[in-house]
């Protein structure tokens, strides 16, 4: 975790990695959305991905230039693969685009659907499942249940191995 401070109820968690750096955090809603907008600017989040049903409105957002992203899929379960496949491809556009440029994800308690989603993309990263998920609970304590690190324990990457014949 870095050395800022968070005016957030449930303070978010920084996961870095050597390709992307992840926001994760529970559900925002119209009431106090402007604390996470502020969160957001200072972790210079321009994607956000909503891994539950909408809680709030996407207008103030986009209008600072965060592409919000909806993504949901069932509580306490692991994503289908449309939603991986839509979560690599947004891997793939903030991939060193920028290196201080942060993804924005959360579900409605930023333990469950969020790290899972962060997992996979550590995993797509190089990283073997079961540290993917020691490295998030390092960051954020009682994320990710049994049935989804079974999941992660079953990912098959998605990237495109390259075969070459010297």
């Amino acid at each position: 975790m870095t050395g800022i401070r968070s005016a957030l109820p449930n303070p978010a968690s920084l996961v870095e990695s050597s390709t992307h750096r992840f926001l994760i955090f529970d559900a925002p809603n119209d009431d106090n959305l402007p604390l996470y907008i502020n969160e957001l600017k200072k972790y210079n989040v321009s994607h956000l991905v909503r891994a539950c049903d909408p809680t709030y409105s996407t207008e103030p957002l986009q209008a600072i230039g965060i592409q919000v992203h909806d993504m949901p899929f069932a509580d306490g379960g692991s994503p289908p693969d449309a939603v991986v496949n839509n979560w690599i491809k947004i891997l793939g556009e903030s991939y060193k685009k920028d290196s201080k440029e942060t993804i924005g994800i959360h579900c409605v308690a930023g333990l469950g659907r969020a790290p899972v989603l962060v997992a996979i993309a550590l995993i797509e990263g190089g990283m073997n499942p079961l540290q993917a998920v020691e490295y998030i609970r390092e960051r954020r304590r009682g994320s990710i249940n049994i049935k989804q690190i079974q999941y992660l324990k079953n990912y098959k990457s998605k990237k495109k191995s390259s075969c070459r014949i010297m």
